[in-house]
């Protein structure tokens, strides 16, 4: 059981942590993203360094490693272990994944805050609560023009819809790993973002448009 285990989080992790916006704008600008704007790998600082289609491809390919990194785990997790609650060979990737993102080994540990990573494994774990998570990011993003308040707000509304369409659901059984995947998560994604608190507290966050990035 151990061996079946450890290779949904080798996969995981290695998908997860593709660095896309690395690759992206060192292929089409021949420049280190890390050397530009906040220097963050994500697809914000992409976005405002190298433009609008650099960094909406950059959101997509951060996605879709992240969607890729369940369908993967889950599809191990139906061959290798088949006794295994479905939903926590899911939740195992989806966790490994982020911390791949966040943590790459190819950029000694430094990458992303995990927004579209994350948005990306929950959209195949748990689709209607991403598709409510990511609505409420473009609504707080329309309204206040900043990025990480909208990534903030998004990731802790996540795990609320979460269980709230569980509960549409009639409840079930209660999955305490996905549960708890969900929670560390959206934690995660906020405790990337507290150099971002910090400057919105101070009233000097750039809002999207600006060069300095959120």
């Amino acid at each position: 059981m151990v061996f079946p285990i450890l290779l949904i989080a080798v996969a995981a992790y290695l998908l997860g942590s593709i660095p896309t916006g690395f690759l992206l704008f060192r292929f089409f600008r021949h420049e280190d993203i890390r050397q530009a704007g906040s220097g963050n790998i994500g697809a914000t600082n992409v976005l405002r360094s190298g433009g609008k289609s650099m960094g909406a491809a950059t959101f997509i390919a951060d996605m879709l490693k992240g969607s890729a990194s369940v369908a993967l785990g889950a599809l191990l997790g139906g061959l290798l272990l088949p006794h295994w609650p479905p939903r926590d060979a899911e939740s195992l990737a989806a966790l490994i994944a982020v911390l791949g993102h966040v943590f790459p080994v190819w950029l000694n540990f430094r990458g992303g805050k995990g927004v579209a990573t994350g948005f990306g494994v929950f959209l195949v774990a748990a689709p209607w609560a991403a598709l409510a998570a990511i609505s409420v990011f473009a609504v707080v993003l329309a309204i206040s023009r900043y990025v990480s308040l909208a990534s903030i707000v998004g990731a802790a509304s996540f795990p609320v819809f979460a269980y709230f369409f569980n509960r549409m659901q009639g409840g079930g059984d209660r999955p305490y790993f996905f549960i708890a995947v969900q929670v560390a998560v959206a934690l995660m994604i906020i405790l990337k973002h507290h150099q971002n608190i910090g400057r919105l507290l101070k009233g000097t966050e750039s809002r999207l448009g600006k060069k300095r990035s959120a």
